[in-house]
């Protein structure tokens, strides 16, 4: 390997005599993935450089070359006419070294009471902010998608599974409900974790403060953060506001995962519960009758990645002393992808489940098998006074004798349930059919059509 005097980084350069070796400052460099952050990191110099300006720092005419050629820096990069460079090692120092060439040495001014970590912690909070208030828009747009399906097949009945094996009858929209209950909480979470991470870092500097009179509760408020950091050793090396949204996004990942190990079943020829528009799926190259449903199968799998993410945060924070360390330039890429793995799948489930048509007749055929009226008629016995442990035996060798004459409950006649218990009378029919099933967990939280009915409208009320 060569040394190369023009890969010395001259923000730093001084101390040293020879040129940083030309691999070492590829392989040290973050610009190729931390220039994302462009525009976090010119808004966050927009404001220290309106904070200098007020403190007496930097002229106001200072302030205003540097708030001027930030601008023009932007809207270079925006339009393609931006020149990326790995021996200016970061997205910060090439946006300082191009606002200097426009506006001269005041662009040198600009980092005065400020280092690279705390700039770098503040611009990775204010990305993330803006990721986690789209990640949450989607989240609702996929709530409202499940909340709009729940209502319109709130009397649609399946079988409800324990262990997968058919367990009792349910509606659809109650079960799309359950998969709504589960973003709720993950809704939560990322806004738990955004109002966690809103707190300033900058004015921590390198790790100690700086001498300079800055007024951090201002540069707070003009970057929207609720107050600075407490602690300029912590403000910038912790990454917990990190850690934290990848664990909120690998539960969140976890859920759809769920979600999609269900839709895959459903979709296949053994189920056939569901119907997936064909521009959610894709077809083999050898077998023409294939229709694979490739969506929820990817985002299952791209939940891997993501809980790989979190391990690898975890991993990389646990042996750091304070304060600052080169470790940390390992965080934005394991960040980076976490977003658009998470953006990604939402956006495709709030698309595709609009569009999720359940076969009807195929579901209620499914939930005839199995016996899944079988608790209805315990509790039925249960009501004519009969303990419900014995209901159970008694249930217990109903269902024997269906087995054995291959016959559901419903389909017994009277006198055939009467040699059980003779409890038994004709209205029992009632509560043996599917609908008069669900319509009996009528309580909230319950399957009955009419609490589903209210929960999907409760939802989308809340979601206006």
């Amino acid at each position: 390997m060569s040394n190369d005097s023009s890969s010395t980084n001259a923000s730093w350069g001084g101390r040293f005599t020879e040129a940083t070796d030309e691999f070492v400052a590829q392989f040290t460099a973050s610009v190729d993935f931390d220039r994302r952050m462009y525009k976090h990191d010119i808004q966050g110099s927009v404001a220290h450089a309106t904070m200098l300006g007020k403190v007496g720092v930097l002229t106001q005419n200072e302030v205003d070359q540097i708030i001027k050629g930030l601008a023009e820096v932007q809207a270079d990069i925006e339009a393609g006419n931006f020149e990326w460079s790995v021996a200016l090692e970061d997205v910060h120092m090439n946006i300082e070294a191009a606002l200097t060439a426009k506006i001269g040495i005041v662009g040198k001014k600009l980092h005065t009471g400020r280092s690279r970590n705390d700039q770098v912690a503040t611009d990775i909070r204010l990305y993330l902010r803006d990721e986690i208030d789209f990640i949450l828009t989607e989240i609702s747009r996929l709530q409202k998608g499940l909340a709009d399906q729940a209502l319109k097949y709130n009397d649609v009945v399946m079988p409800g599974f324990t262990h997968l094996q058919t367990a009792q009858p349910v509606s659809f929209g109650h079960h799309l409900l359950a998969w709504l209950e589960m973003l709720k909480r993950d809704y939560s979470r990322f806004v738990d974790c955004r109002a966690r991470m809103n707190q300033l870092p900058l004015g921590a500097a390198a790790l100690a403060g700086t001498t300079y009179p800055i007024d951090r509760d201002l540069t707070a408020s003009l970057l929207g953060f609720d107050k600075p950091t407490a602690n300029s050793l912590d403000s910038v090396s912790d990454r917990d506001f990190a850690i934290e949204f990848s664990a909120a996004s690998a539960i969140m990942m976890m859920h759809m995962s769920r979600m999609s190990e269900e839709l895959v079943l459903w979709a296949s020829a053994q189920f056939d519960f569901i119907d997936l528009p064909d521009r959610f799926c894709t077809g083999s190259s050898i077998m023409p009758q294939k229709k694979n449903p490739d969506v929820p199968e990817l985002v299952r799998g791209k939940s891997g990645r993501v809980f790989g993410h979190l391990m690898s945060l975890l991993t990389l924070m646990k042996s750091q002393p304070l304060a600052y360390n080169k470790d940390n330039q390992e965080d934005k890429e394991p960040i980076f992808d976490t977003i658009d793995t998470v953006q990604g799948c939402l956006r495709a489930f709030a698309d595709m489940v609009p569009h999720i048509t359940p076969k009807q007749d195929v579901m209620r055929t499914a939930a005839l098998k199995g016996y899944s009226t079988a608790t209805d008629l315990a509790d039925y016995l249960v009501k004519k006074g009969i303990a419900f442990r014995d209901a159970h035996e008694i249930v217990g060798e109903s269902v024997a004798y269906g087995l054995k004459t291959k016959k559901d409950l419903s389909e017994m006649s009277l006198e055939e349930l009467q040699q059980f218990s003779d409890q038994i009378t004709d209205d029992v029919f009632e509560v043996l059919t599917l609908d008069g099933s669900i319509a009996a967990r009528d309580h909230f939280g319950g399957t009955a059509p009419n609490q589903v009915k209210k929960a999907a409208q409760t939802a989308l009320d809340n979601l206006k």
